[in-house]
């Protein structure tokens, strides 16, 4: 490549003369990583290392370590939830903070693939099933962690919507669905200036993503992406394909398919030099934004002690309000007056131990986590009693032993002793450490085998289940008796199950209520076995009849009842999808029987994406709650008792059963619904939702007036919808304006109709406001191939209310040229 050509790529002279400098040894070592979370450094053109961490709701570091917290923010499909791209771009600039207090460059963040199925089980991970939605929520985040100098990562590019054979599955989409459903939030996280995208695993209509022609078109052509495609973990598969690819860094490392590998390619004519130039340079552009490259100062840090910075705590529980959709309240029998409550039952398991986050990789561990039951108890101190019943018990994978019941037996302190022995069984390493669920250890060379040993004081007789975890040989002894010693062999390639849920062994041991216990389990490290090992401990299970007699008769005492229900690890995570929609461990005979003990049940749903509710008509008030991070119980204590009105308005359908799925046959899965995804697949006919896409209720009402938009578009050009709505309510609130476009007599076959806009009005009792809902261009366009963008010239009725089937509003307007009537 010619000087002029290096300039001309990489826009700054100084990054084509330090291209140009180095050997091209150096410069394809530079595309691998150098570990597993940081890229190589290169002093002799001043560049270290950049450092990248997983996210999206916290910046977890360089690896699994549960003495280093973060901040826990809400699950992505909560963030869209708000529909706010003012709060989205605040909690951006937060995880920024949060990476340059942690010393991470690349926040591996946001994930937006699209809710294509009900099924997907990185629901959590996602934003939502629209691609208006997703574009505008994904480019806010980007905009956020930007700003403060990190650099956000769009992912997974493109149609990585399904985890069933995630790593090999040939996704087949069609030219505009491609263009109009899976590419729109990419092409806008360009438009946003994102400085980083991960190349998914999946492959499209024929070639896995890491070698895809996607990459250059429309990624680096046409939308003129000039920053650096890093492969998701172990996604580059070949030397020269990829290498040829427009595919710029190959993570983790040191080890993989580029290397050595790649040298000999180019030196063999295999793979050009050019492209070579071109990775490093984007590479250098990148550690140019994040001051990688240089002697720049470094940017500003986050909180120095994050768990006590008051700011910080107020704008997760904001989020957390923002986020929270009422779908149901009859008899308004929210907010509750916490004048007329003298005794409140908070009822479920997930009442006391809520998920508030997703299973997989992006996974954190919280600075700290406020429970429902907690946050309202808080909220009620000396005015009302709050009782606690678990009602069932919920099957799942075991507890890893913590530091509530264990104690180091080396030291005594409460936590487990983890030690890395040689073959001989001499102690290399040992360390206290938090849980027993232990993801990484230090790495020494020589290690042969990581113990994990505890002494458990058990707070209740009985038979306990103890377990451990772990590929290769595991061993289990308690108060030196062997319990468990076993082979387990690998059978997967999956990252998200080899290094954070390897399979468990279990035995049965009789423990006595406080008489200590020393658990002891080893697992040998094998080559390419993670390093994950875990010991774990459950109690016994009480009797499932005793359970709920106890929920319903605390129930049928009490003045209210907030009963909340939610998904498990089990049922909804990375690497795998969902078989069904249904609530595990008996949950919804639960509310059934809760609900009929005590009629004012307030039911929460606490889950990363949509869940059956055959109950949902016997049940006066019902919330979503999403994964809902650290702040949940007092996010959730607002809302319930009226402090703050619930923002939240449905990012996805709900729904009993999915409308397509997200198994491959033959390797291959078929995107047959084509436009048609979610609402728009509803629109077309069949079983109504539970709860439409948009659907969400405040602690007002309101009363859609007139929606007026011009008479005329000219092609090309945005428009602006007016709508006018009257608060007819007694309290002061906010409602989301939705617009929507359809055109029937299209000669272009398109959906029902399309969400076009959204804009958040905000009103006093008896106001009328209006609100003006910007329609881009893009929204009467359709892709056609071999043509591009097309204005197909018309009338186009324009919709506008509270959710894709509350549309009371509705207007025309003409686009193009010709006659408009």
């Amino acid at each position: 490549m010619t000087d002029d050509e290096l300039a001309d790529l990489g826009g700054h002279a100084d990054l084509a003369d330090a291209v140009r400098t180095l050997s091209l040894e150096r410069k394809v070592r530079l595309l691998t990583g150098a570990t597993a979370w940081r890229t190589y450094d290169e002093p002799a053109i001043g560049l270290r290392s950049i450092v990248v961490s997983d996210g999206p709701i916290g910046v977890r570091g360089q690896g699994w370590d549960e003495r280093s917290t973060s901040l826990t923010l809400p699950s992505p499909s909560a963030l869209a939830a708000t529909w706010d791209e003012g709060l989205v771009a605040r909690l951006g600039e937060l995880l920024a903070a949060e990476a340059r207090r942690k010393g991470v460059d690349v926040l591996l963040a946001p994930t937006i693939n699209l809710h294509r199925s009900a099924l997907g089980g990185r629901h959590f991970e996602c934003y939502s099933e629209d691609p208006l939605l997703t574009a505008r929520i994904g480019a806010a985040y980007i905009r956020g962690v930007q700003s403060r100098g990190v650099a956000a990562t769009a992912k997974h590019y493109v149609a990585n919507d399904s985890e069933t054979e995630r790593l090999t599955l040939d996704a087949r989409v069609d030219e505009r669905t491609l263009r109009e459903v899976y590419m729109p939030p990419f092409e806008a996280a360009v438009q946003a200036g994102v400085w980083v995208v991960m190349s998914a695993y999946n492959g499209v209509n024929g070639a896995t993503m890491s070698e895809n022609p996607l990459l250059a078109e429309p990624l680096k052509g046409e939308w003129g992406f000039d920053g650096m495609v890093v492969s998701d973990w172990g996604a580059v598969r070949s030397t020269v394909p990829a290498g040829r690819a427009a595919q710029d860094l190959a993570m983790p490392g040191p080890d993989g398919p580029w290397g050595d590998a790649l040298l000999a390619a180019v030196r063999a004519g295999e793979v050009p030099e050019e492209a070579i130039d071109e990775k490093v340079l984007r590479l250098l552009r990148l550690a140019t934004r994040v001051g990688a490259l240089g002697t720049g100062e470094a940017p500003p840090s986050g909180p120095l002690d994050p768990a006590n910075d008051a700011p910080t705590r107020a704008l997760l529980r904001e989020t957390v309000v923002a986020s929270t959709v009422l779908v149901r309240n009859e008899r308004a029998l929210l907010p509750l007056d916490p004048a007329r409550l003298r005794r409140v039952a908070l009822i479920g398991p997930s009442a006391a131990a809520p998920r508030i986050q997703g299973g997989g990789s992006a996974g954190v561990y919280p600075v700290s986590s406020v429970s429902p039951l907690e946050g309202l108890s808080d909220a009620l101190a000396g005015r009302a009693e709050v009782t606690h019943a678990a009602g069932i018990h919920i099957p799942g994978r075991p507890t890893p032993l913590g530091l509530d019941a264990a104690r180091d037996p080396l030291t005594g302190e409460p936590g487990l002793r983890v030690r890395l022995l040689s073959a001989t069984g001499e102690e290399l390493h040992s360390e206290r450490r938090y849980t027993g669920n232990v993801l990484e250890t230090a790495i020494v060379e020589g290690s042969h085998t990581v113990e994990i040993s505890a002494r458990l004081r058990p707070p209740v007789s009985g038979l306990w289940d103890l377990a451990v975890a772990g590929w290769g040989h595991v061993r289990l002894d308690a108060d030196g008796v062997t319990l468990i010693d076993d082979e387990v062999g690998r059978d997967t390639d999956d990252p998200a199950t080899v290094h954070l849920h390897p399979p468990y062994r279990h035995a049965a041991l009789e423990l006595t209520e406080g008489r200590e216990v020393e658990l002891v389990a080893w697992r040998r490290l094998d080559p390419d076995s993670g390093l994950a090992s875990v010991l774990a401990a459950d109690p016994p299970v009480r009797d499932a009849g005793e359970l709920l007699a106890e929920a319903v008769d605390l129930a049928r005492a009490s003045d209210a009842v907030i009963l909340v229900i939610g998904t498990t690890e089990e049922t909804e995570s990375e690497g795998y999808d969902r078989a069904d929609l249904r609530l595990p461990g008996g949950q919804d005979e639960l509310v059934r029987a809760v609900a009929a003990a005590n009629p004012d049940t307030v039911v929460v749903v606490n889950a990363g994406g949509p869940v059956a509710m055959p109950w949902r008509e016997e049940v006066p008030a019902l919330l979503l709650s999403w994964f809902p991070g650290q702040e949940y119980g007092h996010g959730l204590a607002d809302v319930l008792l009226g402090a703050c009105e619930p923002g939240g308005r449905l990012p996805t359908t709900w729904a009993d059963e999915a409308l397509v799925g997200t198994t491959p046959v033959g390797g291959v899965l078929e995107y047959t619904e084509g436009l048609h995804i979610g609402h728009r697949g509803r629109l077309r006919g069949g079983e109504a939702p539970s709860y439409w896409f948009g659907h969400g209720l405040g602690y007002t009402t309101w009363a859609y007036e007139t929606v007026l938009a011009p008479e005329r578009v000219e092609p090309g050009r945005p428009f602006t919808a007016r709508v006018r709505l009257r608060n007819t309510g007694g309290r002061a609130g906010a409602e989301l304006v939705q617009v929507y476009l359809s055109r029937p007599e299209s000669e272009v076959e398109r959906p029902v109709r399309w969400l076009a806009g959204f804009a958040r009005a905000q009103a006093a009792p008896g106001e009328s406001v209006e609100v003006a809902v910007e329609v881009q261009a893009r929204a009467l366009e359709h892709w056609s191939p071999g043509l591009g963008w097309q204005a197909e010239p018309g009338m186009f009725t324009v919709h506008a209310g509270g959710s894709a089937d509350d549309l009371p509003l509705t207007t025309k307007t003409w686009s193009g040229d010709g006659p408009s009537a």
